[in-house]
């Protein structure tokens, strides 16, 4: 009943035909997509394309299709509502920065969980080269470094917690 856009047995007008003030015909091109009880959803959409260019939207497009369009009508009208300006760009902005910022989360997390493995396995010395340590394990690795007392680099992360995870390396 909801997709028909009216009720069964009463001639409710759709919220296209109500909003526009005009007789709903059987065959009314919004009356599937934009339901009695659903007015602000076709109020926005109207205010944003006007009905005169969605009406032509909607003749020019397969039935199947039809329905995926007002879909993404209504998404656009309501973000240009909220955001005069930038619409659903504004709200893709927002999330890809959101996005932007939870990968360097990730990235310091990780980076953390590595630094901290590092120490672990590294008990009997700061350095990591103690005896029992990965440097005295007869990897090729070790046995350049084995006559050497200190690392070829010591690395420490440093984190500035008031640029919200922008990562230092400190030599």
């Amino acid at each position: 009943m909801k997709e028909s856009g009216r009720k069964q047995g009463a001639p409710s007008p759709c919220a296209a035909c109500k909003l526009l003030r005009r007789r709903c015909a059987q065959d009314c091109v919004f009356a599937p997509y934009f339901p009695a009880d659903e007015p602000q959803k076709f109020a926005n959409v109207h205010k944003v394309f006007g009905a005169s260019n969605v009406n032509k939207m909607l003749q020019e497009l397969p039935v199947h299709q039809r329905g995926d369009a007002v879909s993404s009508m209504v998404y656009e009208a309501n973000a240009r509502v909220r955001d005069p300006v930038y619409g659903c760009v504004g709200a893709i902005s927002s999330l890809q920065q959101q996005i932007d910022s939870l990968q360097t989360q990730l990235a310091l997390a990780q980076a953390e969980v590595v630094h901290l493995r590092v120490r672990q396995t590294a008990p009997f010395s700061h350095h990591g080269f103690g005896p029992g340590s990965p440097s005295n394990s007869g990897s090729p690795s070790s046995k350049l470094l084995g006559s050497q007392a200190k690392p070829i680099f010591d690395m420490d992360m440093v984190v500035d917690q008031a640029s919200l995870g922008e990562s230092m390396w400190s030599c």
